[in-house]
């Protein structure tokens, strides 16, 4: 028999990160725990660092969000990091683009009906198929190299948005490496920020990008 599979029990600092809305995030933990290895959405690997490595990682971010804005997560896939943001900032409004039909309809027809989230709603296309100039905000989590991310994504952002690509060690390097399309995308500016820190002992590392 196959030993059952280790799951990441609920931290103590997701009740910090979360409040009032922790039991919508516990349930969709136990969404992506049920059906993250047969959707390829998460690998039984990923289980024991469920929280920390994915659900807080994403949900912090968005302290970077302010109310009313429109955010378009880009490649949700597992809807990461659209998801926890959208729990934790119910007065921000969400659209995961993601492409794959089956991810965009688990998301589109268990996620958001399952945690009652009006304030999301799932686009099943790429990014170059998304409406242009519609979103202050775009995130991306584990998509491309960002280079190539800017070039899917700039075009989605509204005049002066931003683009908020969660990223590791490497930042740096990835943003010497976007600089020379500044012009050509209508870049402003990079800022590395790191998110999270009283919550969390790996904090989340973004790249915010400023569009003209």
């Amino acid at each position: 028999m196959s030993q059952p599979l280790e799951i990441e029990d609920t931290p103590p600092e997701a009740e910090l990160i979360f409040g009032d809305q922790l039991p919508i995030a516990e349930k969709y933990a136990q969404l992506l725990a049920r059906d993250g290895d047969l959707l390829g959405l998460i690998g039984p690997r990923e289980l024991p660092k469920l929280w920390s490595r994915h659900i807080l990682n994403s949900a912090v971010v968005s302290d970077l969000i302010e109310p009313g804005q429109s955010v378009a997560d880009v490649g949700s896939g597992a809807g990461l990091p659209g998801v926890p943001m959208a729990i934790r900032c119910p007065l921000a409004n969400f659209t995961l683009i993601e492409p794959m039909e089956r991810r965009a309809n688990w998301l589109a027809d268990v996620v958001v009906p399952g945690l009652g989230l009006t304030n999301v709603r799932i686009l099943n296309c790429r990014a170059e198929e998304a409406p242009v100039d519609s979103f202050d905000v775009v995130t991306a989590r584990a998509v491309s190299a960002l280079p190539k991310l800017l070039k899917m994504v700039s075009d989605l952002v509204k005049p002066s948005g931003r683009v908020l690509a969660l990223k590791g060690a490497k930042a740096q390097d990835e943003i010497d490496e976007s600089k020379p399309l500044m012009k050509k995308l209508g870049l402003k500016d990079f800022e590395i920020i790191t998110v999270g820190e009283k919550y969390l002992k790996e904090p989340t590392t973004v790249v915010q990008i400023g569009l003209l």
